[in-house]
């Protein structure tokens, strides 16, 4: 009887779970406001990578930012450009594969800015050479920087949100976090250990009943930064889909992060395919696109540059 009662609670909560999605995909839940939120994002220095671009979006909705890099330089740069914006910019000095370096930045974040409320895990770095001619001391660069840092950072800013009932995580992993590639086996597995990070917090706040923290885990397909120039398994990709560019990337992530997006994986690769080579007509590709709710991931027509 307790099984056939489990049954029934278990069948009655995935009716209810897609017909909250169908409800969802009709109408678009709001975006919320994120004025005078403490916003954190690592990897912000660099002038090609997506790290500066949330900043400026976040700047744009009048965030506060907090941004980390191991590049002074570059990230006063991306300061100078949200405060243009009218948003205040605090840059800090910061390797996150360094544990100590994380808590001590974190401590003078706290002490100069305030809470951090919502915390944008973007850093990462990839090797891109074979594991059997990869050096060790790479090997573990990756994995500090695109795994071990998420744990840093959460564990540093993670513990004020659940007090105040009041946050949101933001992990950038992407497509190699969801299926492997040659020749980047660092990468593939620092992606692979941080999306299982993500989802395993995702689940300890749900069943602590911890309401008030989003998490929302982004999986880009290859993006222009120029991170993976010369990587053999992205020549290979390209041939048939063109890497995303980074401004679309970002419009689509942040579209899903202030609507509490759980998951947001850009693109849909096969139809991203269809587009890039004309292969349809761009009458037919608009439709497609707003029938699949793609429209903030696609470039429109005079703005194609892959």
């Amino acid at each position: 009887m307790a099984v056939f009662v489990d049954f029934i609670i278990l069948t009655a909560k995935v009716f209810g779970y897609i017909l909250h999605s169908v409800l969802q995909w009709v109408k678009k839940p709001s975006e919320k406001k994120v004025t005078n939120e403490i916003c954190l994002i690592t990897g912000t220095a660099s002038a090609t990578g997506i790290g500066r671009l949330f900043a400026l979006e976040f700047a744009r909705r009048g965030a506060t930012l907090v941004l980390w890099d191991i590049d002074p330089e570059g990230n006063e740069t991306t300061a100078r450009e949200v405060r243009k914006l009218g948003a205040k910019a605090y840059v800090y000095t910061c390797d996150v594969s360094q544990k100590e370096e994380v808590y001590s930045a974190a401590e003078n974040t706290r002490r100069d800015v305030g809470d951090v409320t919502i915390l944008v895990n973007n850093a990462g770095v990839v090797a891109g050479k074979p594991i059997l001619q990869c050096p060790d001391e790479l090997l573990e660069r990756t994995m500090r920087t695109n795994c071990h840092a998420h744990f840093w950072t959460v564990k540093a800013f993670l513990p004020q949100m659940i007090k105040k009932g009041h946050g949101h995580i933001v992990t950038i992993a992407g497509s190699l976090g969801l299926f492997a590639a040659g020749c980047v086996e660092d990468y593939c597995a620092s992606k692979f250990a941080v999306v299982g990070f993500h989802e395993a917090l995702s689940h300890e706040l749900k069943a602590k009943r911890i309401d008030g923290v989003k998490t929302t885990l982004v999986c880009p397909f290859f993006i222009d930064t120029g991170m993976f120039c010369g990587c053999k398994i992205r020549q290979e990709l390209e041939a048939l889909v063109p890497p995303l560019h980074p401004s679309q990337c970002v419009k689509a992530a942040m579209q899903g992060i202030l609507r509490d997006q759980h998951l947001i994986c850009i693109p849909k690769v096969i139809y991203l395919a269809a587009i890039s080579k004309n292969l349809l007509p761009w009458d037919v590709q608009v439709l497609i696109q707003k029938f699949l709710g793609l429209d903030t991931c696609i470039p429109q027509k005079e703005d194609v540059h892959y």
